[in-house]
């Protein structure tokens, strides 16, 4: 199949997503409509708006050019992120998502404003919900902590803010920033008590731009998942424990490519890792600043590493039993998964599962 032809096939194709950024996700019309209404000083016209907002397809990694793109002053209101949310769950669905764990962070859309966190928190939860409803989309949702942005005792007394909010929808909360500089060996209180709660899993970045040492400290805080991950592909031990414990890798290969912290796409871990047995998933992580989607992974995943449909609905199984829902739901939850395969298959043109 044709490039293009192949991603519309993946984009047709049910997917699971268990690390997409909301902030990386916005929808790029919406995010445009409210930077010109809050006057904000960006190119005045939406080509240039969004060559400015988004990754160069065409650039080498570059971490610091990609994280220069986000930006936490879009919101003049409440009602910006309202809408904002709204427009970006509502397009998640275009992407073939089945279902998805989106995760973010209330601090992100707060601190310019000094917006109230847990009503920041509570507003984008409505509006995704609502979004989904509509689109037909499965969603829950993670709570997000920048390490870089807040201390051990901050992430304490907001994680018990939202704890306090009793949202049934928020299944998990999520360790993300500079693994650099902030090393999850500073986080341990906050871990934790959260353990002790019992009210959310864990997932941690670790090991993307950092050893699997890293990683290694992020199991001995009860991280459920890792972000990323790739630096398990070098500790054979690992990925023992990896496969042993049931703890998935949240694979994302455009993303690995645009920060650097895997500059090669055609050897990118998620192959070796898949063929080993280690539980690993496929992810888009921030679509939006990407400029690309979730179905330009999958492309990519076929072409570089021979994936078939099966291993797809392998990966995507993988994805179900790694979610943050109580285990009660999980068995639905994978029955109308392999339904919506199995309507995939009969539905699409022959040359399009061909390669099965």
């Amino acid at each position: 199949m044709q490039t293009g032809e192949t991603n519309n096939t993946w984009r047709q194709f049910p997917k699971v997503e268990l690390h997409r950024h909301l902030e990386g996700s916005f929808h790029l019309e919406t995010l445009f409509t409210i930077a010109q209404k809050n006057k904000l000083d960006v190119p005045r016209d939406f080509p240039g708006f969004k060559k400015a907002f988004q990754f160069p397809k065409d650039s080498v990694p570059d971490f610091h050019l990609f994280l220069s793109k986000f930006k936490q002053n879009w919101y003049r209101s409440l009602d910006d992120i309202y809408t904002l949310a709204y427009e970006s769950v509502k397009a998640i669905k275009n992407d073939g998502l089945f279902y998805v764990e989106l995760r973010f962070n209330p601090e992100s859309f707060s601190i310019f404003n000094n917006f109230d966190r847990s009503e920041v928190t509570s507003l984008v939860i409505e509006a995704g919900n609502r979004a989904a409803a509509e689109a037909g989309l499965r969603i829950r949702y993670l709570i997000t902590f920048n390490r870089g942005q807040c201390g051990e005792d901050y992430f304490i007394s907001l994680y018990k803010k939202i704890a306090g909010l009793g949202k049934k929808e928020i299944v998990g909360i999520d360790l993300a920033g500079d693994e650099v500089n902030y090393p999850i060996k500073l986080f341990p209180k906050f871990f934790s008590i959260v353990k002790n709660d019992g009210l959310y899993k864990a997932t941690i970045h670790a090991g993307e731009v950092t050893p699997a040492s890293e990683i290694w400290e992020a199991i001995k805080l009860h991280a459920a998942r890792i972000g990323h991950g790739t630096a398990s592909v070098n500790d054979a031990e690992l990925q023992k424990c990896l496969k042993e414990n049931s703890i998935a890798l949240e694979q994302c290969i455009t993303s690995n490519y645009q920060t650097g912290s895997w500059p090669d796409e055609t050897t990118h871990p998620i192959n070796t890792l898949y063929r080993l047995g280690v539980p690993v998933t496929l992810n888009s992580d921030d679509p939006t600043i990407q400029d690309t989607d979730l179905s330009d992974d999958y492309a990519k995943a076929e072409k570089h590493f021979a994936f078939t449909l099966n291993d797809f609905v392998s990966l995507n199984l993988t994805a179900i039993q790694s979610t943050f829902v109580p285990d009660s739901e999980k068995e639905a939850l994978q029955n109308d998964y392999l339904q919506a395969v199995g309507d995939f298959k009969d539905t699409a043109p022959p040359h399009q599962t061909s390669f099965t």
